[in-house]
Protein backbone atom coordinates (compact mmCIF):
# COMPACT_ATOMS: atom_id res chain seq x y z
CA UNK A 1 0.00 0.00 0.00
CA UNK A 2 2.00 3.06 -1.08
CA UNK A 3 1.37 6.29 1.15
CA UNK A 4 0.35 9.55 -0.67
CA UNK A 5 1.58 13.13 1.25
CA UNK A 6 -0.63 15.62 0.12
CA UNK A 7 0.69 19.30 0.75
CA UNK A 8 -1.42 22.45 1.52
CA UNK A 9 -0.04 24.51 -1.58
CA UNK A 10 -1.53 21.76 -3.67
CA UNK A 11 -5.04 21.20 -1.88
CA UNK A 12 -5.40 24.98 -1.79
CA UNK A 13 -4.08 25.95 -5.42
CA UNK A 14 -6.54 27.76 -7.76
CA UNK A 15 -5.89 29.40 -10.69
CA UNK A 16 -5.00 32.88 -10.32
CA UNK A 17 -7.38 35.39 -12.32
CA UNK A 18 -5.91 39.15 -13.04
CA UNK A 19 -8.68 41.56 -11.73
CA UNK A 20 -9.59 43.53 -14.38
CA UNK A 21 -9.98 47.26 -13.47
CA UNK A 22 -12.37 49.75 -15.26
CA UNK A 23 -10.77 52.15 -17.46
CA UNK A 24 -12.39 55.75 -17.10
CA UNK A 25 -13.17 55.50 -20.81
CA UNK A 26 -16.01 52.84 -19.22
CA UNK A 27 -16.55 54.90 -16.76
CA UNK A 28 -17.47 57.67 -18.83
CA UNK A 29 -19.71 55.75 -21.24
CA UNK A 30 -21.68 54.66 -17.94
CA UNK A 31 -22.28 58.24 -16.98
CA UNK A 32 -23.14 58.89 -20.20
CA UNK A 33 -25.66 56.61 -20.37
CA UNK A 34 -27.29 56.85 -17.15
CA UNK A 35 -27.84 60.50 -18.22
CA UNK A 36 -29.27 59.89 -21.47
CA UNK A 37 -31.53 57.42 -20.15
CA UNK A 38 -32.87 59.96 -17.19
CA UNK A 39 -33.65 62.50 -19.50
CA UNK A 40 -35.23 59.73 -21.89
CA UNK A 41 -37.02 59.32 -18.42
CA UNK A 42 -37.71 62.95 -17.83
CA UNK A 43 -38.92 63.56 -20.92
CA UNK A 44 -41.35 60.44 -21.61
CA UNK A 45 -42.62 61.87 -17.94
CA UNK A 46 -43.73 65.23 -19.25
CA UNK A 47 -44.98 63.83 -22.37
CA UNK A 48 -47.44 61.45 -21.47
CA UNK A 49 -48.76 62.04 -18.03
CA UNK A 50 -52.21 64.14 -17.64
CA UNK A 51 -52.28 67.77 -15.73
CA UNK A 52 -54.30 66.04 -12.88
CA UNK A 53 -51.61 63.44 -12.49
CA UNK A 54 -48.63 66.07 -12.66
CA UNK A 55 -50.42 68.15 -10.07
CA UNK A 56 -50.87 65.16 -7.27
CA UNK A 57 -47.34 64.24 -7.91
CA UNK A 58 -46.23 68.41 -7.04
CA UNK A 59 -48.18 67.74 -4.06
CA UNK A 60 -46.17 64.22 -3.05
CA UNK A 61 -43.37 66.38 -3.58
CA UNK A 62 -44.52 68.78 -1.08
CA UNK A 63 -45.64 66.08 1.57
CA UNK A 64 -41.85 65.37 1.57
CA UNK A 65 -40.08 68.53 1.23
CA UNK A 66 -42.67 69.14 4.72
CA UNK A 67 -41.73 66.01 6.40
CA UNK A 68 -38.10 66.90 5.66
CA UNK A 69 -38.18 70.39 6.67
CA UNK A 70 -39.86 68.82 10.17
CA UNK A 71 -37.37 66.59 11.04
CA UNK A 72 -34.40 68.88 10.44
CA UNK A 73 -36.35 71.57 12.94
CA UNK A 74 -36.46 68.35 15.63
CA UNK A 75 -32.88 67.53 14.96
CA UNK A 76 -31.61 71.42 14.58
CA UNK A 77 -34.19 72.92 17.43
CA UNK A 78 -35.98 69.59 19.58
CA UNK A 79 -39.08 68.15 19.90
CA UNK A 80 -39.97 69.69 23.24
CA UNK A 81 -43.75 69.60 22.31
CA UNK A 82 -43.27 65.87 20.74
CA UNK A 83 -46.71 64.97 20.38
CA UNK A 84 -47.13 68.04 18.32
CA UNK A 85 -44.00 66.92 16.11
CA UNK A 86 -45.28 63.58 15.95
CA UNK A 87 -49.08 64.27 14.97
CA UNK A 88 -47.33 66.43 12.71
CA UNK A 89 -45.00 64.18 11.05
CA UNK A 90 -47.55 61.53 10.78
CA UNK A 91 -50.08 63.88 9.55
CA UNK A 92 -47.81 64.61 6.39
CA UNK A 93 -46.45 60.47 6.09
CA UNK A 94 -50.35 59.81 6.42
CA UNK A 95 -51.49 62.39 3.64
CA UNK A 96 -47.94 60.87 1.05
CA UNK A 97 -49.83 57.44 1.57
CA UNK A 98 -53.20 58.51 0.85
CA UNK A 99 -51.94 60.58 -1.95
CA UNK A 100 -50.08 57.75 -3.29
CA UNK A 101 -53.10 55.21 -3.18
CA UNK A 102 -55.15 58.13 -5.25
CA UNK A 103 -52.51 58.34 -7.60
CA UNK A 104 -52.47 54.76 -8.31
CA UNK A 105 -56.04 54.71 -8.25
CA UNK A 106 -56.63 57.14 -10.91
CA UNK A 107 -53.83 55.72 -13.29
CA UNK A 108 -55.10 52.15 -13.05
CA UNK A 109 -58.60 53.11 -12.60
CA UNK A 110 -59.81 49.71 -14.78
CA UNK A 111 -57.46 47.47 -13.37
CA UNK A 112 -59.56 48.38 -9.79
CA UNK A 113 -62.75 48.64 -11.07
CA UNK A 114 -62.94 52.02 -9.02
CA UNK A 115 -64.27 55.13 -11.39
CA UNK A 116 -61.66 58.52 -11.08
CA UNK A 117 -64.42 60.29 -9.00
CA UNK A 118 -64.70 57.23 -6.42
CA UNK A 119 -61.17 56.77 -5.86
CA UNK A 120 -61.11 61.21 -5.70
CA UNK A 121 -64.09 60.72 -2.61
CA UNK A 122 -62.60 58.00 -0.47
CA UNK A 123 -59.46 59.70 -1.15
CA UNK A 124 -61.15 62.97 0.61
CA UNK A 125 -63.29 60.59 2.71
CA UNK A 126 -59.84 59.40 4.65
CA UNK A 127 -57.96 61.91 4.35
CA UNK A 128 -60.89 63.44 6.69
CA UNK A 129 -60.49 60.72 9.16
CA UNK A 130 -56.78 61.26 9.27
CA UNK A 131 -56.91 64.79 10.43
CA UNK A 132 -59.51 64.44 12.89
CA UNK A 133 -57.58 61.94 14.72
CA UNK A 134 -54.37 64.24 14.22
CA UNK A 135 -56.45 66.45 15.59
CA UNK A 136 -57.49 64.86 18.89
CA UNK A 137 -54.02 63.33 18.90
CA UNK A 138 -52.37 66.86 19.36
CA UNK A 139 -55.14 67.56 22.16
Amino acid sequence: MAIVKRTPAAENSAPVVPSSTPSSKSKSNVVADFQSSLETTINSYFKTLTPRLKLIDLFLAFLVTVALIQFIFVIVVGNFPFNAFLAGFISTVGQFVLTVSLRLQSVNHKEFGISPERALGDYVFASLILHFIIYHFIN
